[in-house]
């Protein structure tokens, strides 16, 4: 096979892993039910004047399935760190004991699960537009070299198989994440 091809045919996989790979921290941040540091992982907060992550501000972690709890490195950044997952939306409630802020998850009502299926859904389906259109960056790619007919038809073959293969990926992983988000 062509070494332009092939190397098409490696760039194209490249962006479909990537797209895999988004998904499945998009899909870490979506809550099936049970507490999980990932929640407040994309809470920033205000330390001295910049806006750093959570997770290099404090140790966050689960006591048990329905509490998360975050023990700040210092006392004085524990209303910042309230501040900030306020400001964040979560939906969740800090209380400050003093020394941690503890945030109780609470169970999901059915509307709810669904909403949360219904954004997983539009997760896979942003995973799926990627793949596309990075298919269709090999295949528009693939005709500019300069080969033979079948030389192009068979790189669209092997574009297509590979698209097919990492659309079926993001179906297995939709499916699971359905299936937690779901169960009671």
């Amino acid at each position: 096979m062509n070494e332009e091809i092939q190397f098409i045919l490696d760039t194209a996989k490249e962006a479909m892993d990537n797209a895999i790979s988004h998904l499945e921290r998009d899909l870490l941040k979506i809550r099936a039910g049970k507490a999980s540091p990932s929640m407040v992982s994309n809470v920033m907060v205000d330390y001295y004047g910049s806006q750093t992550p959570l997770n290099q501000v404090a140790n966050v972690g689960t006591p048990d399935a329905m509490t998360i709890a975050i023990q700040p490195w210092e006392k004085s950044m524990l209303q910042e760190i309230e501040k900030a997952i306020m400001v964040a939306n979560l939906g969740f409630n800090p209380m400050n004991n003093g020394e941690s802020i503890i945030i109780n998850v609470p169970p999901l009502t059915e509307e709810r699960r669904r909403e949360l299926a219904k954004q997983a859904k539009a997760e896979a389906e942003n995973a799926k537009v990627s793949i596309r259109n990075a298919r269709k960056e090999a295949n528009n790619d693939a005709k500019k070299v300069d080969t033979s007919e079948d030389v192009h038809k068979n790189a669209e073959i092997d574009v297509q198989e590979l698209t097919d293969t990492y659309i079926k990926k993001v179906d297995q992983i939709y499916g699971v994440k359905e299936k937690e988000i779901m169960t009671v």
